[in-house]
């Protein structure tokens, strides 16, 4: 049975949320009852100094060396931006270095993801996003959980994401706009998955995009944060967030480390909307608990 059918139908739909977003209590971890009692409002939680600026000097650092170095870049885990050389995304990337595996660990990362979920959790996909001066693209507006069920086959949104700024997000850099509270509905997507879709989605998405009309309805609904906020700063959000950025035109870079987690409670199956599973380093098929 499919809670969420996406990609299936001639017309797209609002859908109700059926699962809770918050697990967890204010003793499971380091969140307090009223940052989980905003979480679930807003489906996200921002914090300004998530690490130490010492510690966001040698993840940049690491950033830089895995853009320079040549065997990452041909790697088909490296996605190059449209009409440029310029890196877009390093996925997996706490396979690639040591310094994010670390990073996914960390106890101030993998408590609150925990927390939130209620369960142990295990990672779905890591990434590094590079998002360059005078240049950097967008990231058009969608779900994560209507990509991860439909071509993953994650059952339901019970996974959260942490988004830590490597640079400050500044208004007019691409910075991140969540529709607040939109994690509480599911944008039913049309259009069949095309095998290989990956190939093209990770440098543009257009298959599991929503309608222009879902879209204005959560948005008048809800409105739409535009999250800001210095190097360091951690949010972590609901894999059913819609959200989005804009390209880059000023001349300060973006870039971020982009974790996902999710509950050993709600490992993926086979792809509920896609003729098989996407590569592991997308989406991935190993469950162990984080430790």
């Amino acid at each position: 049975m499919d809670d969420y059918p996406t990609r299936k139908n001639a017309e797209p739909a609002l859908l109700y949320r059926r699962e809770r977003a918050v697990r967890g209590g204010p003793d499971d971890g380091p969140l307090s009852g009223g940052e989980l009692d905003g979480f679930d409002a807003k489906g996200y939680h921002q914090e300004d100094a998530l690490v130490t600026p010492a510690e966001v000097g040698a993840y940049q650092a690491e950033l830089d060396r895995l853009r320079a170095d040549e065997a990452v870049r041909a790697d088909e885990r490296t996605v190059i931006e449209h009409g440029s050389d310029e890196v877009r995304s390093i996925f997996e990337v706490h396979k690639l270095s040591e310094v994010f595996a670390a990073l996914v660990r960390d106890p101030r990362v993998v408590g609150r993801a925990r927390q939130i979920l209620g369960s142990d959790v295990y990672v779905h996909q890591t990434r590094v996003n590079y998002k360059p001066g005078f240049g950097g693209g967008d990231f058009y507006w969608h779900s994560d959980f209507e990509t991860w069920h439909a071509e993953d086959g994650m059952p339901a949104p019970r996974a959260v994401s942490l988004s830590l700024a490597l640079t400050p997000n500044h208004p007019y850099n691409g910075s991140l706009m969540i529709i607040p509270g939109s994690h509480k509905t599911f944008v039913s997507c049309v259009g069949e998955t095309p095998d290989g879709h990956y190939r093209e989605s990770l440098k543009g998405q257009r298959v599991g995009t929503p309608d222009q009309a879902s879209l204005g309805i959560l948005a008048d609904k809800h409105g739409i944060d535009l999250l800001t906020g210095p190097a360091g700063a951690g949010l972590f959000f609901d894999s059913n967030c819609m959200h989005g950025s804009a390209g880059n035109i000023s001349p300060f870079p973006r870039s971020n480390v982009f974790i996902v987690f999710n509950s050993v409670e709600n490992a993926c199956v086979e792809p509920y909307s896609a003729p098989s599973p996407r590569p592991e380093f997308i989406g991935a098929r190993d469950f162990t608990p984080v430790r």
